[in-house]
């Protein structure tokens, strides 16, 4: 029997080993829904424009969804939780109805937190309450990039201080054209702590113009966020701009959630890693995918000219 032979025969074995279960598949995905009514924030909007997508837009319109210790609380909780969610294989972050994507750290918030440090006489317990808290702050920016499913944020308007720190962490930045940025922890006498002054070269591949914005925190437009790749995409107007990222995430909700996930994470690994080293981890996670239904599903959709469909993972 020769190559051509086996080959056939092995395609055929296929076909009537997944036939039963892709007709399942199907079934299960027809109804798919990401069911966000479970999700329960006060700062956060969850819904599902398309099948296993869930939009996630921030909730403080009257203060321009500012962070405090609330939002940066439920950010984290949102994305833990969508990270475990089978109904969710894409994740759309948005600004909501806000007149901006966010102004940044909320200064009252800040002022609560001076408070507190004010009750605390001695340096070491303060310093510890200040530890706790940046710590919550950068587990919450980090929890975009830890989460396995795709992060896609559309700004529009301003994206200030703690928004950079938030984009940066995220894995496609779309903005409207009118979008502006500014890393602004330096006017307020602070170096940023949650993730830019570590993410932000990395994503730009540019070192003197990130250290430009980081040592001057002045605004730079959408078109110069282009220019320098921090956005790989530029919208008219606010609606375009969500339009064109819901069709992305819905783009990316039909391929194989093993194949999407898999692929995440070993380029979040291989960002921080030696090139073979990700060689490494990616033999890893192909060694289990290769065995996975979800690439017998793709080989025979691809042989027979049909749109795959792929269970919940």
């Amino acid at each position: 029997m020769n190559r051509i032979q086996v080959c056939t025969k092995l395609f055929s074995s296929l076909k009537l080993m997944t036939q039963s279960k892709v007709q399942l598949t199907r079934n299960m995905c027809a109804s798919a829904t990401a069911g966000t009514d479970k999700y329960q924030f006060q700062t956060l909007k969850l819904s599902t424009p398309s099948p296993f997508v869930v939009h996630v837009e921030f909730n403080r319109p009257d203060r321009m969804n500012a962070f405090n210790r609330q939002l940066w609380t439920e950010m984290k909780d949102c994305f833990d939780q969508l990270h475990n969610d089978p109904d969710c294989r894409v994740v759309v972050l948005s600004g909501g109805t806000s007149k901006h994507f966010t102004a940044g750290i909320d200064l009252f918030d800040m002022m609560k937190l001076g408070q507190e440090l004010g009750a605390i006489e001695e340096v070491g317990r303060r310093g510890r309450l200040l530890e706790g808290t940046i710590k919550l702050y950068q587990d919450c920016i980090s929890a975009l990039e830890n989460c396995y499913k795709p992060v896609i944020v559309a700004v529009h308007n301003g994206c200030i201080g703690a928004g950079l720190n938030l984009i940066t962490a995220a894995d496609v930045r779309y903005s409207t054209r009118d979008a502006f940025f500014s890393l602004k922890e330096v006017d307020i006498g602070l170096a940023a702590d949650v993730g830019a002054l570590q993410r932000f070269p990395r994503v730009v591949g540019n070192q003197s113009w990130v250290r430009e914005l980081a040592f001057t925190a002045r605004k730079f437009s959408s078109e110069e966020a282009f220019t320098h790749g921090l956005v790989s995409r530029l919208f008219d107007t606010r609606e375009a701009l969500l339009d064109g990222a819901v069709k992305l995430a819905t783009e990316i909700a039909a391929k194989s959630p093993i194949a999407v996930q898999g692929t995440k994470k070993n380029l979040v690994y291989s960002a921080d890693h030696t090139v073979q080293e990700g060689l490494d981890h990616i033999r890893q996670i192909n060694m289990l995918n290769l065995q996975s239904e979800d690439f017998l599903t793709a080989i025979m959709a691809s042989q027979s000219k049909e749109t795959p469909v792929f269970a919940k993972l």
